[in-house]
């Protein structure tokens, strides 16, 4: 029984605020996993659309295809304004608000009566679709140190699945429904997700500082963290190899070399699944051997991967393996330098925004030097670029100590 002097709270009597109930590990693991494959594939709806929107639009792909490229300016601009927020405020209503602009603008791209309103929608839709880089550094923090690298790999595993679904999945269901059910059934799933994974998500309270404190930091958080540079670098280096041969083989396969169609080249993007089933092995082999011999050996698989792609220009069979080795090395590759990025500094918001942003400056850099380099050298000059962006990623990042 209490005493005379016992103060009493004036919190007292009342039912206290029930928190989310948090699932088990797995459970949760689980759940952050499929928000990322569903939100990041709303970045790629457009792409294999883009000759039923033409027709809807009394246009032509080529003409609308530039609506791709806006899906990935917004995807840039979300990740430099909204990622590093992940440091300084509540991150459950961040990914709520996140998921009602993004299920917003989809339903909005759904219904848009011109190429226009539908560019408008998108660039919305993908620079508030940055979801799954705000959950990676969530599970870094969470997961106990020896297990680390396997649970961020779980995410990532699930947003390359998502990335890959979008490109194969919603070209057939496009097909099957037409373009703007995608865009709608996206806008569900997008809401129905995010919601739930919102509620789960721990609370914390909001950081001093302004709004987009972490962004302002970007800079400082760079140069003090020599692993976080590293990092951002040599996953520059690999992912430009990547875009630079990835983004130009659908050229190549539907040319005069092989004469294949759009629909078949497409379903070359199913090696992009050799991404999910590496990321739990390259998980694991981050946490058992440390992710600086992750990394060596992703770029050693990279580097073989080069010469098989240039015999891949008339072969077939070498361009297979080609297309197995380059998502191993990539995957194995981001998961060991996401998994470094994210514990290099005290601001792992910040410091992913600084790591995602450079890969992705590295591989729309090469993209465009790619695409230049058919032009005048053919594939020669692509598997060039690429054997030169590695070069550049692991010289640049061995040099400086």
């Amino acid at each position: 029984m209490p005493s005379a002097t016992t103060t009493t709270s004036p919190l007292a009597g009342r039912t206290p605020a029930r928190a989310p109930r948090t699932p088990s590990p797995g459970l949760f693991l689980t759940l952050l996993a499929v928000c990322s494959a569903v939100t990041a594939a709303n970045i790629y709806l457009a792409a294999p659309l883009l000759s039923l929107m033409a027709r809807d639009f009394g246009s032509t792909p080529s003409a609308l295809a530039w609506i791709a490229s806006v899906a990935q300016l917004g995807y840039a601009v979300g990740l430099l304004f909204f990622a590093p927020l992940g440091d300084s405020v509540n991150r459950r209503r961040l990914v709520a608000g996140l998921t009602l602009v993004t299920a917003l603008a989809l339903a909005a791209s759904a219904l848009a009566p011109g190429a226009g309103i539908l560019a408008v929608a998108v660039f919305v839709a993908s620079a508030a679709t940055v979801v799954p880089q705000l959950l990676v550094p969530l599970v870094a923090e969470r997961a106990p140190a020896e297990r680390r690298a396997r649970h961020v790999a779980a995410v990532i595993a699930g947003l390359f699945t998502g990335i890959v679904g979008a490109r194969v999945l919603g070209g057939l269901a496009g097909q099957a429904f037409g373009w703007r059910w995608v865009f709608a059934g996206a806008a569900v799933l997008t809401l129905a997700l995010g919601l739930a994974t919102a509620f789960v998500l721990p609370s914390r309270r909001s950081r001093e500082g302004s709004l987009f404190s972490g962004l302002a930091a970007l800079p400082s958080v760079l140069r003090s963290s020599p692993e976080l540079w590293r990092a951002c670098v040599r996953q520059a280096g690999m992912f430009g190899a990547w875009s630079a041969l990835w983004t130009s083989l659908a050229v190549l396969l539907t040319g005069p070399a092989y004469g294949l169609s759009t629909a078949t080249a497409g379903l070359f993007g199913l090696f992009g699944l050799t991404a999910s089933a590496v990321a739990p092995l390259a998980g694991g082999l981050v946490d058992r051997f440390g992710a600086g011999r992750v990394v060596r050996s992703a770029y050693l698989v990279a580097a073989v991967s080069v010469p098989l792609f240039r015999l891949g220009g008339h072969t077939l069979g070498a361009l297979f393996a080609a297309a197995v080795a380059i998502h191993a090395a990539l995957v194995a590759s981001h998961v060991a330098n996401q998994t470094l990025a994210l514990t290099s500094t005290s601001t792992p918001a910040t410091a992913n925004t600084a790591y995602v942003v450079a890969g992705f400056a590295g591989g729309a850099a090469a993209s465009a030097l790619a695409g230049a380099a058919y032009g005048h050298f053919g594939w020669d000059g692509v598997c060039a670029v690429a054997g030169l962006w590695l070069l550049l990623g692991w010289g640049v990042s061995a040099v400086r100590r």
